[in-house]
C-alpha cells in the first residue's frame, strides 16, 4: 500500500498481512497528484510571463499559493491508506522517519543552490549558504508529523485530530502574533543594487514591533534567521517584486529602497511549516473516510460537509472540494480516460519534480544550438521571459 505515499511509489510494504491483496490504486488521487505537478509547471514557468498567478507578493492568494497545500493535502490523504493497519508502532515510525529523511535531503539537494537555474550549466553550493528549506523539506516534515498522529493516536477519531490541528494552529498564532520582533541587520557580500564583488554591506531593518505580517519584521522569518541563520535563507523572496523595492529588469535593487528589500527570507521556513502539517492532518481526515467508508456517497457526503466545515482554511477546503470533484468524476462515474495524462504525471510526480526542479530537462535541450550557444530554443523561448 506504499504505492500511497506522496510523492514516490516506492516498494515498501506498510501492511502488517503480506498475504493480503494489494487493493487497486485510487485513480483520483493520482490525477489530483498530478495535477498538481501540472500546476507546478505551469506557476513556475508561466508566472514571470502571467503575474496574476505566481505567488502572491505579499498578501493575497493566487494560483501559485495553491499548489503546495494541494500536495500536503494529498500526502495527508495518502496517509490514512498506508497506514490503514499498523501491527508494529515502532516498526511504522521508523519507516515514516526514514522516508522523511530521504525526501528532506533530497529537497536540500534540488532546492539548496546546487543547481544554478536554466541561464547556467554550472553547479555546486558554499556549505556556508546551503538553504535547508524548500518544498520537499516542508512535504517531508508535514508528512511525518501526519504519519506520527496516524501511528500513534490510540484511536485516530476526528476529535484526537482535531486536538491536534488546534494544538498546531495556536502555537503557530502565538508566535506569529506573539513575538517581539526587534530592530536587525544584515551583513550582504554584495549589496543587491551592484555587480557581484568582495566587499560587504550592511542593512539596519526598523523594526521594533510585534504581530506584523508585512516584509521584514514578521517573526517567522526571525525564528528562522535565530535558528537556521541569515545565510541559510532563500535569497530572492518574492516580495522584491513590490513596487516599493522598485527592481530593475536586471534583478537589481536600488540602495534607495527599502531595507528589507534586500533581505533573504524562506517562504518555506521554520514557522509555517506548523500550518503545513495541519493540511497534512487535514488530509488525512479525509483519507479515513476514504480507507473506512466503502460507498461512493457516504464518501462524498462526508467529504463535502467536511469541507465546508473548514472553509476558512480556504486552500485546504478547496483541496477537499477539487479531491472530491476528481473522485466523482473518475472513480464514481469513470472518466478516466480522460484524464490519463495527469494520472501517469501523478504516478510519476517525484521524478518529474526532480527534472523540472533541477532543470536537468532545460540543460539538456539547451545543449542543441545552432552555430552559436546563444541559439537555443530555451533561449528563444524562456529567456526572454526570464530577463523581461
Amino acid at each position: 500500500m506504499a504505492d500511497y505515499v506522496l510523492i514516490s511509489n516506492g516498494e515498501e510494504d506498510h501492511a502488517p498481512l503480506a498475504a493480503t491483496p494489494k487493493p487497486p490504486r485510487v485513480a483520483s488521487l493520482d490525477v489530483f497528484r498530478g495535477l498538481c505537478v501540472l500546476l507546478m509547471m505551469v506557476v513556475d514557468y508561466g508566472g514571470s510571463i502571467v503575474p496574476a498567478i505566481a505567488h502572491s507578493q505579499s498578501t493575497g492568494l493566487h494560483l501559485a499559493d495553491f499548489v503546495m497545500p494541494f500536495f500536503l493535502f494529498i500526502a495527508g490523504v495518502s496517509l490514512a491508506l498506508v497506514y490503514k493497519r499498523v501491527s508494529n508502532r515502532v516498526e511504522a515510525t521508523w519507516k515514516a522517519v526514514f522516508r522523511a529523511v530521504k525526501l528532506f535531503l533530497l529537497g536540500v539537494l534540488l532546492q539548496g543552490g546546487y543547481f544554478h537555474g536554466v541561464a547556467s550549466l554550472t553547479f555546486g553550493v558554499d556549505i556556508e549558504r546551503i538553504r535547508w528549506f524548500g518544498i520537499l523539506q516542508r512535504i517531508a516534515i508535514g508528512y511525518l508529523v501526519a504519519a506520527l498522529c496516524e501511528i500513534w493516536l490510540s484511536r485516530r477519531t476526528s476529535s484526537e485530530l482535531g486536538c491536534a490541528i488546534f494544538l498546531l494552529s495556536a502555537i503557530y498564532s502565538g508566535l506569529l502574533y506573539g513575538l517581539y520582533v526587534p530592530d536587525w541587520e544584515f551583513k550582504a557580500s554584495t549589496p543587491t543594487y551592484l555587480t557581484p564583488s568582495n566587499d560587504s554591506h550592511v542593512y539596519v531593518v526598523k523594526c521594533s514591533m510585534r504581530g506584523d505580517l508585512g516584509p521584514g519584521c514578521n517573526s517567522a522569518g526571525m525564528i528562522d534567521r535565530y535558528i537556521v541563520g541569515v545565510d541559510h535563507l532563500y535569497s530572492k523572496p518574492v516580495y522584491r517584486n513590490l513596487k516599493e523595492c522598485n527592481m530593475s529588469t536586471g534583478g537589481r535593487i536600488p540602495e534607495s529602497s527599502p531595507s528589507w528589500c534586500h533581505t533573504p527570507f524562506d517562504p518555506e521556513g521554520i514557522l509555517s511549516t506548523l500550518t503545513a502539517a495541519v493540511t497534512c492532518i487535514i488530509g488525512l481526515q479525509y483519507g479515513h473516510i476514504l480507507a473506512h467508508i466503502q460507498d461512493h456517497k457516504g464518501r462524498l457526503n462526508i467529504w463535502s460537509l467536511f469541507s465546508v466545515s473548514i472553509y476558512l482554511l480556504i486552500t485546504s477546503a478547496s483541496a477537499g472540494m477539487t479531491f472530491c470533484a476528481l473522485y466523482l468524476l473518475i472513480d464514481v462515474y469513470g472518466y478516466r480516460c480522460i484524464t490519463f495524462v495527469l494520472e501517469w504525471m501523478g504516478i510519476h510526480s517525484l521524478s518529474i519534480f526532480i527534472i523540472v526542479t533541477s532543470n536537468l530537462a532545460v540543460i539538456a535541450i539547451q545543449g542543441f544550438y545552432w552555430t552559436h550557444p546563444e541559439n537555443n530554443i530555451v533561449h528563444w523561448i524562456i529567456t526572454p521571459f526570464v530577463h523581461k
